[in-house]
C-alpha cells in the first residue's frame, strides 16, 4: 500500500495513468469513466445533494458533482490531492487524512444524502472495510445512499481471470471488492458491473 507522500507524489500522474488504463480497458482502470458516470447520474438526481467523498483524490468525480450543485465534503490521504481538489472545488469542505484511522470530526458532525467513495476503499483489508462501512451507516439522511465504485468482481473466479490476464501489473497489496462476499455482509447490496474490472455498489439507508 502507498503511503501519503507516494500518493503526494503519484497525484501529478494520477490522471494520466487512469485515463490510459481506461482507454486501453485494462486492468486496473478499466471501465473508470464509466463508474464515475454511474454515480454521478445517481448523485445529480437529487438537486443540491450532500456529498461525503471518502478519498476524492483529484477530484476527477467530485469536481463535477460540485459544479452541478452540490454540497461537497470529503477526506482524502494525500494533502498534495487535498490542494488540488480545493483549488477546483474552493468552496467544499476538504480534510486530509487517513480514512483506516477514521473520519476527521467535523465530517462525523453532518449528515449527507450521499456517501461516495470511488477507488479507495481497496486499501482496506476486508474486516476493516466491511467495519468501515457499517459506520458509515450512522451519516446518513434517511432514504440517503452509499455509493462505492471499485475494482470489483462478481465472484472469486472472475477475479481470479482478471489476475491471471494482468500478470506481473496485478497488486497484491490491495484488497478487491468480490460481490458474492459483500452481499453475506450487507444482504440489501446491490452492484452493477461496469467492466470486466471494475462495477459500483449500492446501498440503502
Amino acid at each position: 500500500m502507498l503511503n501519503n507522500e507516494e500518493f503526494d507524489l503519484w497525484s501529478n500522474e494520477y490522471d494520466r495513468t487512469v485515463a490510459l488504463s481506461d482507454e486501453e480497458k485494462t486492468y486496473p482502470f478499466a471501465g473508470y469513466t464509466g463508474v464515475l458516470e454511474k454515480i454521478f447520474r445517481l448523485v445529480t438526481a437529487k438537486k443540491g445533494a450532500k456529498v461525503l467523498d471518502i478519498g476524492f483524490g483529484t477530484g476527477a468525480l467530485t469536481a463535477k458533482l460540485y459544479e452541478h450543485g452540490c454540497e461537497i465534503w470529503g477526506q482524502d490521504f494525500s494533502q498534495r490531492m487535498v490542494e488540488t481538489s480545493k483549488s477546483k472545488m474552493p468552496d467544499a469542505h476538504l480534510f486530509q487524512g487517513d480514512f483506516s484511522q477514521g473520519l476527521k470530526a467535523p465530517l462525523l458532525h453532518n449528515t449527507y444524502d450521499f456517501i461516495i467513495a470511488t477507488y479507495s476503499l481497496h486499501h482496506l483489508t476486508d474486516d476493516l472495510r466491511n467495519k468501515f462501512i457499517r459506520s458509515l451507516f450512522d451519516l446518513l439522511k434517511k432514504g440517503g445512499f452509499i455509493l462505492i465504485g471499485d475494482i470489483a468482481f462478481f465472484n472469486w473466479h472472475e477475479l481470479e481471470q482478471c489476475k491471471e490476464a494482468a500478470g506481473d501489473e496485478w497488486d497484491d497489496e490491495e484488497v478487491y471488492f468480490v460481490f458474492d462476499e459483500l452481499q453475506r455482509e450487507f444482504p440489501k447490496v446491490k452492484f452493477e458491473q461496469i467492466s470486466h474490472c471494475a462495477g459500483v455498489f449500492s446501498l440503502m439507508k
